[in-house]
């Protein structure tokens, strides 16, 4: 496998194969960290939450490396996440290939850089991609390379961030729903009044979100 993971199979019988959710952690963290999400997604989904490839001192993982230089201006490796993006690409094929799953109900789940790549994933490779849950990330022009329109008429996607975010501020988020009606998705974002996090009724949203699609 081209990257390790931990699963969580499904505990409700689904007809056919089960549909499939990735978790894609932020940077710093590991597949441990929304993997606390697993009890608030439908029982029917195999989970998987993937460990990034780039090992951080002390601990930690990325999925691209971000520097800031001496006046604080945060500067992101657009190589390093392009090659993530073509990464995760081919490790939903192996995961596909892998397990009993629907490989036309793939969800990604990211929270911040892991939501960035979902993005860049999902526009990059839509035809591997049927739903996208975007949390307190943005989109990443220069790592996108996009399809023409109608390629995205079966895209779903949710996005959510906080009010108070001083890691990535919400005006970044706010510009993703204007980006993705240009090319044929309509969204929405959900704001809430927390920072570089998760709201805790953001579960139960983005949860009746994905039961719906």
């Amino acid at each position: 496998m081209l990257l390790e993971y931990i699963t969580r199979k499904p505990s409700k019988p689904s007809t056919g194969k089960a549909p499939l959710i990735i978790l894609l952690h932020g940077y710093g963290s590991n597949e441990e960290d929304l993997f606390s999400f697993a009890e608030e997604i439908p029982e029917e989904y195999f989970i998987v939450s993937a460990k990034a490839p780039i090992a951080m001192q002390p601990y930690g993982n990325a999925w691209y490396h971000i520097t800031i230089d001496g006046d604080g201006v945060k500067t992101s490796d657009n190589d390093g996440a392009r090659e993530s993006r073509d990464i995760i690409a081919r490790f939903i094929d192996e995961i596909v290939a892998e397990y009993d799953v629907d490989k036309h109900n793939v969800t990604l789940l990211g929270f911040s850089q892991g939501t960035i790549l979902s993005y860049a994933v999902a526009l990059t490779y839509p035809e591997k991609i049927k739903n996208v849950i975007g949390l307190s990330g943005y989109i990443n022009e220069e790592i996108i390379d996009l399809k023409s329109s109608p390629s995205y008429a079966h895209l779903n996607i949710y996005n959510s961030h906080g009010t108070v975010d001083q890691v990535i501020p919400i005006d970044a988020a706010r510009k993703t729903p204007g980006y993705l009606k240009n090319i044929g998705i309509e969204s929405t974002l959900s704001e809430f009044p927390v920072g570089h996090g998760v709201h805790p009724t953001n579960f139960y949203e983005f949860k009746e979100w994905l039961q719906s699609k």
